[in-house]
């Protein structure tokens, strides 16, 4: 039975004033009844509009599971949990998601609107392996998983890459420290497709080339990613990744991330297995399309578009972006942006109906990455986005819309997630496949471990050697 409540104790608890708190009842946004003059509310409504709106504070907490809860399911620890888009794929899976781990509020609250008996805890860099295994309420031994996508901005090309000498890459290695101390079966991390590339130190390009000092091993292309791999195998874990295309699991979305699975066993794990081809290839469907994901949704809330551009979107069809535009009004509608080099596709541009969507980014307004509606005057909405990233269209996120914007664009898509839980799965009972030999993951070389390394080693030997003859 839920609690009743005051519109006294509410208020406090919402930290608003009491006239305030009935007009939420009056408009039906608190669960409330009308006795006799004043309102009697349930607590369990005042909790939820509080996390919802930020007026009440996720605070860390252990795990607490009703009697009937399932406990034979296969338990995983999740780090850097933000929407827990992949924490969601691996429920899917038939996996028990007994912690999560995150630092931003938002998330935190959106995490403990949506899975409340779930442990939370906080900040990765003051937490140890006894505080996480605590709260999670399982022993050590009992671990199947530890998954996370640490902070990807230290790896990402468009960033500076200062991969571990960044607070956020430094955040990376306590994950790596922290898994191992756990020691689970199986380890995942998820990450951008900068990882691939990012040295142990970058030298800028503006200090590069016949007038500077030969690259030295530390700045070796992919150093960073090297390091980790070798802390990992010291530890007796033998690991296999790819660039994954989300398109390919099923996602309606072109989003690539780069998977690794690391396997306590010292044997290596096969790659995800595809359920969807960009044209049919292998015999699995095509591709999921925008105007699929989209299909049935009425209610929006969105940003807006500032009028001068709108003016632009009016002469533009779906699937087109400012090129598409006469000539004359081109560089109008780009400004200084039109004397930039790169292709620029991120400007004005259009959701196609028939394709996936471009990479969801954390704001869909932006002007050199807009992601307007195919048809509508405005970019896509929240519920678009969660369409989109695959989020059921009842899961809760926290705090203003931008916000929210950014929670669902920096998530794991649910079906990629979910391509992680059924390897990992198939791992743990010992019926694990592998994937197709010819299917294409990548659009890019060298983004698979075995790939990879050959690669490494051969830019190893080439810099040792100039090393040498220098």
């Amino acid at each position: 039975m839920s609690t009743k409540i005051s519109v006294e104790d509410a208020a406090r608890q919402l930290q608003i004033s009491p006239q305030r708190t009935r007009t939420l009842c009056r408009d039906l946004a608190l669960r409330a009844e009308r006795v006799g003059k004043t309102w009697v509310i349930d607590q369990e409504s005042v909790t939820q509009y509080g996390l919802r709106t930020a007026h009440m504070i996720a605070e860390d907490h252990p795990a607490y599971y009703p009697p009937e809860h399932d406990k034979s399911a296969p338990i995983a620890l999740s780090f850097f949990s933000g929407a827990m888009g992949l924490d969601l794929g691996m429920e899917k899976a038939g996996f028990d998601i007994r912690l999560a781990c995150e630092f931003d509020k938002y998330c935190r609250q959106t995490i403990a609107l949506n899975r409340p008996h779930t442990a939370l805890l906080g900040d990765i860099n003051a937490c140890t392996a006894d505080q996480a295994l605590k709260a999670a309420g399982v022993p050590r031994d009992e671990v199947d998983v530890v998954i996370g996508g640490p902070p990807c901005q230290a790896f990402s090309t468009a960033g500076k890459r200062k991969a571990f000498n960044d607070e956020r890459g430094n955040a990376f290695l306590k994950f790596i420290d922290l898994a191992l101390e756990i020691r689970p079966r199986y380890i995942v991390i998820e990450n951008v497709r900068g990882l691939l590339s990012c040295p142990m130190d970058h030298r800028p390009h503006d200090q590069r080339g016949p007038d500077f000092p030969d690259l030295s091993l530390d700045e070796m292309k992919g150093g960073a990613l090297n390091f980790v791999l070798s802390k990992l195998q010291n530890a007796g874990y033998a690991s296999s990744f790819n660039l994954y295309n989300s398109a390919n699991f099923g996602t309606p979305q072109i989003r690539e991330r780069v998977i690794i699975i690391c396997s306590r066993d010292g044997k290596t794990a096969p790659f995800l297995t595809p359920t969807h081809s960009e044209d049919g290839a292998q015999g699995l469907p095509r591709w999921r399309t925008v105007r699929q994901a989209l299909q049935g949704l009425e209610n929006h809330n969105h940003l807006n578009f500032p009028e001068k551009r709108l003016r632009f979107y009016r002469l533009l069809k779906a699937g087109q972006n400012w090129r598409d535009l006469p000539a004359d009004l081109q560089r109008e509608a780009l400004g200084k942006s039109y004397f930039a080099g790169g292709g620029k596709t991120g400007f004005l541009r259009r959701l196609a109906w028939d394709k996936p969507s471009p990479t969801l980014v954390t704001h869909p307004a932006m002007p050199a990455t807009d992601l307007a509606h195919p048809e509508a005057e405005r970019p896509l909405s929240i519920e678009e986005y969660k369409r989109i990233q695959e989020f059921p269209d009842d899961w809760q996120l926290a705090g203003p819309l931008i916000q929210q914007y950014k929670q669902v664009g920096n998530a794991v898509p649910i079906s990629l997630g979910h391509a992680v839980g059924k390897m990992l799965r198939n791992l743990l009972e010992g019926e694990a496949q592998a994937a197709p030999s010819n299917f294409r993951f990548s659009r890019y070389q060298a983004t698979c471990h075995e790939e990879w390394r050959k690669a490494f080693e051969q830019q190893r030997r080439k810099i040792q050697l100039e090393l040498a003859i220098s």
